[in-house]
């Protein structure tokens, strides 16, 4: 374990918070964000750090103060507001109390916030209050959890740490963890460190930097204790190629991702879909195939921290059936049925117990391990699946070193129970409230213009995960650096020819192995061409027709097969053209090819109903523009334009906006606006087309 301390990165700290915030909490903001940057020891909102320091009052008194991290929050991106301060007299003054609810406590840590907009502080707030030093670290240390969660964890811990550091067994976070604490430090009050069985390691210091060092040395003992006694390692019975995993997870993810799919009860929108994660790498596929993996895989969780995350326990799948979707299809449903009803059961037996603020969580998986694949994670978003990937590379990885050396012994289920259906735990998924589209998955077509980036944004602006795709190039690699700087994670940048069938595969396969699948397909991509039909060139028309037509077609039939598979419907949107309904003038390649497209995308909407896709059309005016990003249809048609009207740029604009009924521009974001009605299923409607055009008559469907 490297010690990352440097001094001149702490006095920039300083410089930058403390006239702010004061010395205490700027150190304290730069030694937890050292301990956040290191997986092993932390892993999103896991562990804890504080100083005891004071607060200045509206009287200008400094009243004596626990600066805390607040629940949920990162160590790694931590900043000095992410530490909530509370009163600390008071909260010293609770250790007199026989017992306290989770409920009582944070109430009482609320109000004796001396910002009452701060976050809620973190449970474990009290055995931070009641332990005496001023810089207390919490962590989650891989290395320590592998000491703690084996049979004889006490006699590893000892030996491997030393008798400076105190050991206590295993008590549920929160008021009873806190005077337990608090009891064992005063029985020693000369010890460095104090390991929490099953829980995690925690360490304190009279200044940041000593406290942070003291995490670095006992974790790095316990990596080297761990490592010299490594003479078990597990068994790898066939060896899976990771490109071999990669190809069966591109016909898994969708089994997987429309199983774990919920019926909603809405007509419109039927089911509550996942996204999910997968973790193929060579660890991970060594430990599924291995001798011991499903045997050690299927123990209670490394530390409670995980479980609102990860459940209790993964599913493990076995012998899957790569090489026969139907039979693998049917494997995964019984398997996903029997989680399902085991997990009813475990909540039943604890149901006395649960809260009565909290409801139970759904029954399914939120981790699936497949020998020969690997791990795949689901979550609401792309994040919250993420979280549970990386939890589980951690879990995996860990309980393979004590499975090197001795026998892992995690929690008691009730104990697990107590900390999944606690009130603190379920906080920290934080709101209900999920954006429109935040669990579906886009493609769209044509990407890197005008239409095609101003659906991209609007769509990720309503939750959606959006995979853009366009022609290799400058403008496709700008549009998605941009779109990653505003949406992160939710956006993927995919390469495709909609006129090579391999391509539009490929697409699809991508977007499926980085999210599970796809819900949305807008089918943008389109090329123009000026000529009359007289001196039109053959293979003028040719061109067109393999870009608007034929590629309509592949990404229909890919749409198709993809969403038959998958199972739960879907939503397709063609961004079709007013020239469908009202042809132009030296635009009869355009104005045939969209038809023929347009055509195609009707028919589309009879055949996939059956399947629960709905198949629409929004038929745009001219469109020059989206912000920085001209229309590529406009850069090839308006000098023709401009030239037969004798007009400029700006001049063409006017034009067209005085030319419909509203006398209005139509814009990018119009288009958008009408491909969400649609993706959104604002009415139960197919085979549909939405002019978005200010009205021209002569466009009108009919």
């Amino acid at each position: 374990m490297q010690d990352r301390w440097s001094d001149d990165e702490a006095c920039r700290f300083v410089a930058e918070y403390a006239p702010q915030w004061g010395e205490d909490l700027a150190l304290r903001t730069y030694s937890s964000r050292l301990l956040g940057a290191e997986e092993r020891l932390v892993l999103h909102g896991g562990g804890n750090t504080s100083v005891k320091s004071y607060a200045t009052s509206v009287l200008g008194e400094q009243i004596p103060a626990l600066y805390i991290k607040a629940s949920g929050y990162n160590l790694a991106d931590i900043s000095p507001d992410g530490h909530s301060g509370v009163d600390l007299e008071f909260l010293k003054r609770l250790r007199v109390l026989q017992e306290l609810s989770d409920v009582l406590m944070a109430d009482q840590c609320r109000a004796h916030l001396f910002n009452p907009h701060a976050a809620t502080p973190s449970l474990e707030t009290l055995a931070h209050a009641f332990l005496p030093p001023k810089f207390i670290d919490h962590t989650h240390a891989n290395a320590i959890l592998a000491l703690t969660n084996q049979t004889e964890g006490e006699k590893h811990v000892r030996q491997a740490l030393g008798d400076s550091v105190l050991i206590l067994d295993y008590v549920r976070a929160g008021f009873e963890l806190a005077k337990a604490a608090a009891e064992a430090y005063e029985s020693r009050p000369g010890s460095k460190a104090m390991v929490w069985m099953r829980h995690g390691l925690v360490t304190w210091g009279a200044t940041a930097h000593e406290s942070y060092q003291a995490t670095i040395e006992l974790v790095t003992r316990a990596e080297q204790y761990l490592a010299e006694r490594a003479t078990r390692p597990l068994v790898v019975q066939v060896s899976t190629p990771p490109s071999l995993a990669e190809q069966r997870l591109a016909s898994v993810a969708p089994l997987v991702r429309g199983l774990l799919a919920v019926p909603s009860g809405d007509l419109d929108r039927p089911w509550r879909r996942v996204i999910v994660q997968s973790l193929i790498d060579r660890e991970t596929l060594d430990f599924v195939d291995s001798d011991r993996g499903k045997q050690i895989a299927l123990t209670s969780p490394l530390t409670s921290d995980h479980l609102i995350r990860t459940k209790a326990l993964p599913l493990w799948l076995d012998e899957p059936a790569y090489a026969d979707p139907s039979k693998l299809r049917r494997q995964l449903s019984t398997a996903l049925q029997d989680y399902a009803t085991a997990y009813k059961a475990y909540v039943e037996r604890y149901s006395a117990r649960m809260p009565r603020e909290i409801r139970a969580f759904d029954p399914s998986p939120r981790v699936l391990l497949l020998p020969g694949l690997g791990a795949i994670s689901a979550g609401n978003d792309v994040h919250a699946a993420k979280v549970a990937c990386d939890i589980t590379a951690h879990t995996l990885a860990v309980k393979a070193r004590v499975a090197a050396m001795g026998t892992y012994q995690g929690l008691s289920e009730s104990d697990l129970f107590d900390m999944e259906y606690q009130s603190f735990q379920y906080a920290k998924l934080g709101k209900s409230d999920e954006l429109p589209l935040g669990r579906e998955v886009g493609v769209i077509t044509g990407a890197a213009g005008a239409i095609g980036s101003a659906i991209a944004e609007g769509l990720l602006k309503s939750g959606c995960h959006v995979a853009v795709s366009d022609l290799a190039g400058l403008p496709f690699e700008e549009l998605a650096a941009d779109l990653k700087r505003s949406f992160g994670d939710r956006v993927l940048a995919v390469p495709l020819d909609v006129t090579d069938a391999a391509s539009v595969t490929r697409g699809f396969e991508a977007v499926i192995k980085m999210w599970g699948g796809v819900d949305l397909v807008v089918i943008n991509a389109g090329r123009a061409l000026v000529s009359s039909l007289e001196d039109m060139k053959l293979e003028g028309f040719r061109q067109l027709d393999r870009v608007n037509t034929e590629g309509a077609l592949l990404m229909l039939s890919e749409a198709g097969r993809h969403f038959r598979y998958q199972g739960t419907g879907g939503d397709i949107v063609l961004v079709s053209t007013k020239n469908v309904f009202a042809p132009g003038a030296s635009f009869g390649a355009y104005s045939a090819t969209k038809a023929a497209a347009h055509q195609l995308a009707r028919i589309a909407s009879l055949e996939m109903a059956e399947i629960g896709v709905r198949v629409n059309m929004v038929s745009p005016d001219a469109v020059f523009s989206h912000g920085t990003r001209k229309s590529g249809l406009w850069a090839e048609v308006g000098p023709d334009r401009m030239r037969a009207r004798g007009l400029d740029e700006k001049g063409l604009e006017e034009y067209y906006q005085k030319r419909n009924l509203l006398k209005v521009r139509v814009t990018a974001e119009h288009v958008a606006r009408a491909v969400l009605f649609f993706a959104t299923r604002q009415t139960p409607t197919t085979g549909a087309t939405l002019p978005v055009d200010g009205g021209l008559p002569e466009a009108t469907p009919r």
